[in-house]
């Protein structure tokens, strides 16, 4: 058999190009622990849910688009709820006994502007708290689809 000057043996060049290529998605890939987090580590636990509640919370009953639909409304027994939702709704531990969204919000006549300005408050403090871009977006995603049981108006 004639020597074609091919070999089984990789060219060089293109075993590096590979053995790189294979690195760099390495470096890329998120950690293990990091894929298998929950939206509710993301968000820091319960201490990092808390937090957040606390904020929007504080920051709805100042926001003068808000502040009229929160003027009657316990501030504890708010963020107590609040965090048990959002907790449950991130895949935390939390078990939310509480009522539906549609039963809390009947009545209340919220339109889509209060609606919207609850998400940008809540942008807001996961921002000032640091919460990642990735992460707020994970859990607008969640928060999005309940407009049709909140918005009454």
């Amino acid at each position: 058999m004639a020597d074609t000057g091919h070999s089984a043996r990789p060219h060089p060049r293109k075993a590096g190009t590979f053995a790189l290529a294979a690195v760099l998605l390495l470096c890329l890939a998120p950690p293990q622990s990091a894929q298998a987090s929950t939206l509710f580590d993301d968000l820091g636990g319960r201490s990092g849910v808390d937090r957040i509640v606390d904020g929007v919370v504080t920051l709805y009953m100042t926001d003068p688009r808000l502040r009229a639909d929160f003027d009657n409304i316990n501030r504890d027994w708010l963020k107590s709820r609040l965090a048990t939702y959002l907790c449950m709704l991130t895949d935390g531990p939390c078990t939310y006994k509480g009522r539906s969204m549609a039963a809390s919000h009947k009545g209340l006549k919220i339109d889509q502007a209060s609606f919207d300005a609850v998400a940008e408050d809540t942008e807001i403090v996961m921002t000032r708290d640091g919460v990642s871009n990735w992460t707020q977006n994970r859990l607008m995603a969640r928060l999005a689809p309940l407009a049709h049981q909140i918005i009454t108006r």
